[in-house]
């Protein structure tokens, strides 16, 4: 079984990885519909700056409901979570859940807004989720989110509607995508990431050091 990954008007890590050392964090604003577990919010965020850090794009999350309108970033994207974004009461049968999640188009040009369905990725993979370990569960179930929003990013970031033949800018997913040991961009799309606008915006800015410690709300 496979699902669409899809828009709303709607890899191989590269030996050049060290080529996004030091560039600024983008913001990611942030908002769920309902809040969710600390352990599937960490396991979602680490799975996010993993997949992207091959491109050497690192993320400072905050809560869009705490925002003050004051911060200043040179790249950022809005992220609203919907649905259950918890392991609690999985059933042991699939679900045709409809998109896992999209990003905003309006005429034809692509906008820094994306959402993830918690509830579709969770009756998606939740018969899995329930054959695994259950104290491992909850990251299972955040690494699939983080996976469905790194996609999203993708989109949003490499400023394009084009989708890969395989790894996380697929347009389709299976169960196993999101919740296999590792899943990464294709080099044909992590190289698009590597030559987006919004990375040559990051590296024109200072340098920060490398070892920053992102945000945590």
């Amino acid at each position: 079984m496979r699902w669409l990954i899809g828009f709303a008007v709607a890899v191989l890590p590269l030996c050049g990885a060290q080529n996004g050392a030091g560039l600024p964090p983008i913001v990611l604003y942030t908002q769920f519909v309902e809040p969710p577990p600390p352990a599937v919010l960490d396991s979602m965020r680490g799975e996010v700056q993993s997949i992207m850090a091959p491109m050497g794009l690192r993320f400072q999350w905050l809560d869009l409901a705490m925002s003050n309108g004051k911060q200043v970033s040179i790249e950022l994207a809005v992220i609203t979570f919907k649905g259950r974004c918890d392991i609690d009461g999985l059933l042991p049968r699939d679900q045709n859940p409809g998109p896992l999640g999209w990003t905003s188009i309006s005429d034809g040009v692509i906008l820094p807004f994306a959402d993830v369905d918690c509830s579709a990725v969770r009756n998606f993979i939740q018969r899995e989720l329930l054959e695994t370990r259950a104290g491992a569960r909850a990251t299972a179930f955040g690494r699939a989110l983080g996976r469905v929003l790194a996609h999203e990013l993708y989109h949003i970031f490499a400023n394009t509607t084009r989708h890969g033949a395989e790894g996380v800018a697929r347009e389709f997913y299976t169960a196993r995508d999101l919740l296999a040991a590792d899943f990464q961009f294709q080099a044909k799309e992590s190289l698009a990431l590597l030559h987006s606008k919004a990375h040559a915006a990051l590296a024109a800015t200072p340098q920060w050091p490398a070892d920053d410690t992102e945000h945590r709300d």
